[in-house]
């Protein structure tokens, strides 16, 4: 074998020109799309909506403002979006360029020939059992968790943790930080603990008697809970998405209402959106109460589990309430939460997943991280909306969240 000796400057030209290469190669290789999707016949935009390139596990999900940020591998690409209560739709995209304005229609809504009153009912305990068939069925992930409270209007606490999430069809089961910050101005109050409720919060628990739960996915539905049929999302009635309205029954002291939208054909629970107006809450101050408070709890699972399950998407937790002292004036607290589940699979992993407890102090685990800007400017799972975009810069521009509020005396809300 003959070897031939290259001249030092061709070495370093074809070392360049490799070089050139593999840049050239990466550049095609990362395509960062932009959009919002909106209602076609109402231009309003949807939020939840889902982002995803045809057949392949690669997609997003639309933030509160309809907007979404999606890194492809190439171009063309062909983006499957979803939507409850709209017609899918595929979007064949060519240049990355300008952002993307997708537009979906409004799906029909029909309601069965023969609407017996028992059929919401039968619906619910399907979903129920598919839940606790299923319970045990694990995804492991990561998810981004913002939360944003304000006091007559003005915020006063941003928060921002990714978790190492251990989930399954019906709940979170257990977390660890990967990464947060937080930062705050001098306030009577903070909820710098929130996020609890997000871990603890599911439409089902095993570890529970079912047959006591007030819980709507129990096996005494029908004793603690009114149901409607409102229709059926799609073609006809023989397919589609069923949506139903609950409340519980007016002798019960629990009260809550909302919506659960559930596949008729797998039995799995698409969406759900309650409303608690009985919850109650206090603060370290015994002189503070919560008056007139109200909990929305949203969940949104993906589409097109296998087996009629699926992982979590979306969950979101907005609580607004008055805040009374005596010999001052009330405060408007409104708290809003948002949290997106991502990279999810089902192969193990080996992190010290925790369960919510009341007693965790989110604010311990933040401190004892690092605060890196960077991850936070550059991370494209960090969806913000313009609101919030205003919040997070007057935050940094405090350089509140590399202090910490550090010196400040607050008074954590506890449930």
């Amino acid at each position: 074998m003959t070897f031939v000796r290259l001249p030092l400057y061709s070495i370093r030209f074809l070392t360049f020109l490799l070089v050139l290469l593999g840049l050239a190669h990466l550049g095609q290789a990362q395509v960062q799309l932009r959009g919002v999707v909106r209602d076609r016949e109402t231009q309003e935009v949807l939020p939840f909506a889902s982002i995803a390139v045809l057949g392949t596990t690669n997609g997003t999900t639309t933030n509160l403002e309809g907007e979404f940020t999606l890194v492809v591998k190439q171009l063309p690409a062909q983006l499957l979006v979803s939507e409850l209560g709209h017609i899918r739709d595929t979007v064949r995209v060519t240049s990355g360029a300008q952002p993307l304005n997708i537009t979906l229609a409004s799906a029909a809504v029909a309601l069965p020939e023969v609407k017996v009153a028992s059929f919401p009912f039968q619906l619910v305990d399907r979903a129920f059992r598919n839940l606790a068939r299923n319970y045990r069925r694990t995804y492991y992930g990561r998810a981004f968790y913002r939360q944003i409270t304000r006091i007559d209007d003005e915020p006063t606490e941003l928060q921002e943790v990714v978790w190492n999430v251990k989930s399954n069809p019906a709940r979170i089961e257990g977390t660890t930080l990967a990464q947060g910050r937080y930062a705050g101005v001098q306030a009577p109050i903070s909820l710098s603990n929130f996020s609890v409720y997000t871990r603890r919060y599911g439409l089902f628990d095993i570890r529970q008697d079912s047959t006591t739960s007030l819980a709507l996915f129990s096996s005494n539905v029908e004793k603690n809970y009114l149901l409607e049929l409102k229709g059926i999302l799609g073609e006809d009635s023989t397919g589609g998405v069923a949506e139903i309205s609950f409340e519980t029954r007016p002798e019960l002291a629990y009260q809550s209402q909302g919506t659960v939208w559930i596949d008729l054909e797998t039995n799995q629970v698409v969406r759900y959106r309650v409303v608690q107006p009985s919850f109650t809450g206090s603060t370290s101050n015994p002189r503070q109460k919560f008056t007139n408070a109200k909990l929305t709890i949203e969940m949104a699972f993906k589409s097109g589990g296998k087996a009629g399950i699926a992982p979590l998407e979306l969950m979101k937790m907005d609580l607004t309430t008055d805040l009374t002292e005596p010999g001052k004036e009330p405060l408007a607290i409104k708290v809003s939460s948002f949290t997106y589940f991502y990279d999810q699979s089902t192969t193990p992993q080996r992190l010290p997943y925790a369960q919510a407890s009341l007693t965790d102090r989110d604010l311990d685990d933040i401190r004892a991280k690092p605060y890196d800007p960077e991850f936070w400017a550059n991370n494209p799972v960090v969806k913000r909306t313009p609101a919030e975009d205003e919040v997070v810069a007057a935050f940094e521009k405090k350089g509140a969240f590399g202090s910490m509020v550090k010196g400040q005396s607050r008074k954590p809300a506890r449930r």
